[in-house]
């Protein structure tokens, strides 16, 4: 089963040449689930991946930076005859924001679910789970676990012979926990695995919550909107530095901490190296680079650059990921993507 992470938006607050507003796309099997929508998602999927029919939608908190995408993109996927009904999620106060943005969408021809989120709500998938959590922004905010079942241990072909079953369908049957002629799956299954983990945190500061969700998550995106000269400014608007990020990434033990949300207000090579200084699987993702995440035994989580994704075969508008990345890609860029970086005259984070 893939499980990865498309990053339709990078940026924080306001949009630049290269990075767009907050969006990001977790794509797992035939799923496709989208955490915020700000302004312009769906032009950042079109000239990507493609506007693909998404499957839910989770609303991190209500800054415009983190919605103002949803009215078009309601009205496109009803143009498009949309019948499969979108269940959009988020924290109190949904329902009021989707009666604002229904106003400015128009009437639509499929069933629009507003789920209202509490702390403590886990909403169960086919194999993974999602889980709201409390964050330290301005206003009720959430981040999002999403963490999947727990997988079956390594089947020992060699003991099931010698308990008695034959190979073939006999092996199979056990595996999906039958008991075979008094053979149980436990004597034949080493333990339980766990399933993949990632963490989103949205807008936030530093927070003891997100740092027990992110418990050895494999993957921990965190926002990164300050370096470390602007602390004092971070704390002030409910924001981290790359560094806070990188903290809270060591002592959650997590594989990868990929930054976003970052600010032209710092050069990205600044973010990188504080980050780094403290935990070193640190990325900063472009726009529409991906972070693949396999199963642990076949690997640690690998950032793909957009470039190797279309190199390898990912056609634009196709709605599919890339097979791989191309030789070299995988790890973290060394430098900052021409016209990053530069600092903005005036900047309001959001």
């Amino acid at each position: 089963m893939d499980l990865s992470i498309f990053f339709a938006g990078t940026g924080g607050s306001v949009p630049t040449a290269r990075r767009g507003l907050p969006a990001i796309l977790v794509r797992r099997g035939g799923d496709r689930i989208l955490f915020d929508c700000g302004e312009g998602t769906q032009r950042q999927l079109v000239s990507s991946i493609g506007l693909t029919e998404l499957t839910e939608i989770y609303l991190t908190h209500f800054h415009a930076d983190h919605w103002l995408g949803l009215p078009g993109m309601i009205k496109t996927f009803d143009l498009r005859g949309r019948e499969r009904p979108l269940a959009i999620h988020g924290p109190p106060g949904l329902r009021a924001l989707l009666g604002l943005v229904l106003q400015m969408a128009g009437r639509v021809g499929f069933e629009l679910e507003v789920i209202e989120l509490g702390l403590g709500d886990v909403l169960i998938r086919d194999g993974y789970r999602v889980a709201p959590v409390a964050v330290a922004h301005r206003g009720r905010a959430y981040g999002y676990a999403l963490f999947e079942d727990e997988r079956p241990g390594v089947f020992d072909p060699q003991e099931a012979v010698r308990l008695g079953l034959s190979e073939g369908p006999e092996f199979g049957r056990v595996q999906r926990g039958e008991t075979i002629r008094g053979v149980t799956p436990e004597q034949v299954l080493g333990d339980a695995r766990p399933g993949r983990k990632l963490v989103l945190s949205g807008d936030t500061g530093p927070c003891e919550s997100l740092r027990i969700a992110a418990h050895r998550a494999d993957v921990l995106v965190h926002e990164a909107t300050f370096a470390e000269e602007e602390d004092e400014r971070a704390g002030q608007t409910g924001h981290s530095t790359a560094v806070q990020a990188a903290r809270l990434a060591r002592e959650a033990g997590v594989g990868m901490l990929a930054l976003n949300h970052v600010s032209t207000r710092h050069p990205l090579s600044v973010l990188r190296d504080e980050a780094r200084s403290v935990f070193s699987p640190t990325v900063i993702p472009r726009d529409f680079d991906t972070i693949e995440i396999p199963l642990a035994e076949r690997g640690e989580p690998m950032l793909v650059r957009w470039e190797a994704q279309a190199a390898a075969g990912a056609r634009p508008g196709s709605g599919e990921p890339a097979a791989s990345a191309q030789p070299g890609e995988g790890q973290p860029a060394a430098s900052a993507a021409p016209g990053e970086g530069q600092p903005a005259a005036a900047e309001a984070p959001g």
